[in-house]
């Protein structure tokens, strides 16, 4: 395997389904601009409540991607 160098950048996803969901919204979504996602790290949690309920959900997370040679 070569050696690679990496950037990070910070995303926050939401969805009104699910944690998963609000992962994947937010790396769909960088995936559009950024090239070579690598990994992500999830690094906070967090949500909306209504009503005693989950109304939204949002994630944190830090995405690596690849920095091209």
């Amino acid at each position: 395997m070569a050696a690679h160098t990496y950037k990070l950048i910070e995303l926050v996803g939401t969805s009104p389904a699910s944690t998963d969901d609000a992962i994947r919204n937010a790396i769909e979504k960088a995936a559009a601009t950024v090239k070579h996602i690598d990994w992500y790290q999830v690094i906070e949690s967090r949500g909306h409540v209504e009503n005693g309920r989950i109304a939204h959900y949002q994630v944190a997370l830090k995405v690596g991607f690849r920095i091209e040679d």
